[in-house]
Formats: C-alpha cells, sequence, structure tokens
C-alpha cells in the first residue's frame, strides 16, 4: 500500500504543481496588459511624433528690384518675370524651398529668378527664339506652377551667366540637388537651361493629381 501510496503522490503533486504555475502565469500577464490609449495619451505620443516631422519651409522675402539688375541688363523679359511664390503649386514648393536650403549649406545662395509663367509671356518669350525657350503657351510646367527658374547670388546680384566660372559650379551642384530631390534639372536637356527646375513626370498626369 505505501508504494501504491508513493506512487500516485507524485503525479497528483504534478499535477497540482503544474496548475499553480499556470495560475501565477495567468495573473502575472492580466497585470501587463496595454491599457487603452486615453486621449491625454494619445495627444502626447501625437506631438512626439510631430517633432520627427519636418517643419514646412517658409518662402523668402521678396528680394529688391536692384538685386536682378545684371540678369536684366543681359535678359531685358526678366524685367517682367513673376516671383510669387503663392502662384506655385504648394508641394513643389517646398521641394525647391528644401533645394535652396541644401545648396546654402553647400555656400551658395540662390534666388527665385521666374516662377509662374503666364501662357501670352510664355508665347512671348518661344518667338524670341530657342536662346530662352522653345516651349509655347500651355506647354511649359511654369503655367502650372510646377517650374522654376534660380540664379546663383553673388555680392547681393544674381548671375544668370553659366559662363561664369563660378556660376557654371553653382548650376553643376544645382543639378546635383535636383537629381537628389527627384525633380528634373534644365542642365541636363539639349537646350540648356541651367537654372530650370521642375516636376518630373508626364503633365497631363501630374496636372490630373493636382
Amino acid at each position: 500500500m505505501s508504494q501504491l501510496k508513493q506512487r500516485c503522490v507524485l503525479p497528483v503533486s504534478s499535477i497540482l504543481l503544474i496548475a499553480i504555475i499556470v495560475i501565477g502565469t495567468l495573473k502575472l500577464n492580466g497585470l501587463h496588459v496595454i491599457a487603452p490609449f486615453l486621449p491625454q495619451e494619445y495627444a502626447q505620443k501625437s506631438h512626439i511624433l510631430d517633432t520627427f516631422t519636418e517643419a514646412k519651409l517658409e518662402p523668402p522675402p521678396v528680394l529688391p528690384p536692384e538685386v536682378f539688375i545684371n540678369a536684366t541688363v543681359q535678359r531685358p523679359g526678366l524685367a517682367f518675370a513673376d516671383r510669387d511664390w503663392s502662384k506655385l503649386d504648394p508641394d513643389f514648393v517646398q521641394v525647391v524651398l528644401q533645394i535652396m536650403k541644401k545648396m546654402k549649406e553647400r555656400g551658395y545662395s540662390l534666388a527665385l529668378l521666374e516662377g509662374y509663367r503666364s501662357p501670352e509671356r510664355q508665347d512671348n518669350l518661344a518667338q524670341m527664339g530657342t536662346m530662352v525657350t522653345k516651349a509655347k503657351g500651355g506647354q511649359s510646367r511654369h503655367q502650372y506652377g510646377l517650374a522654376v527658374d534660380l540664379a546663383p547670388m553673388k555680392d547681393g546680384k544674381v548671375i544668370i551667366s553659366e559662363k561664369d566660372p563660378w556660376a557654371s559650379e553653382v548650376y553643376a551642384a544645382l543639378g546635383e540637388e535636383a537629381k537628389a530631390a527627384g525633380v528634373t534639372w534644365g542642365g541636363n536637356w539639349s537646350f540648356r537651361d541651367y537654372g530650370h527646375i521642375e516636376k518630373t513626370g508626364s503633365l497631363a498626369v501630374l496636372l490630373q493629381k493636382k
């Protein structure tokens, strides 16, 4: 009988031990259940996420006309160029401002030479010959706020000639930053437009997304 009791005690003890472990584990798990987010907790987490989201950049202030004197002497039509950032596509503006910021970090200051361009102005420029543009009214991304012409600034003046060694260096850097940002740089075209950057993609598709 003593041997039979011993044989029964061992399995029963094992079962009890297992039961105690299971019950204890369940209770401990209950203490670690993640409570639903409270409004305050959610607000705190949103704030943390916002700190990692880069704030939108603000366009630079309007530059005085004297900054563009050298440019307008070389290209008189620039006297009528529109430099109003608010007429451009907001998302594209952010891309352009980021490029300008990167260029500034490399030691190059850029100015907006021209942004929005009316179809009438586009036609007038096209009639002046291929030295300015090949696109007619409605064919350029300028008409849709998806293109800008930028130019380097030196000693408080805009320099547009790529023949200037320093300006040529700046335009090359602009091409690198444009490529990194995923936009098209006019310096890669057969008709070189070194200060021009525009939204990449089919114009028809881009207009559908606006």
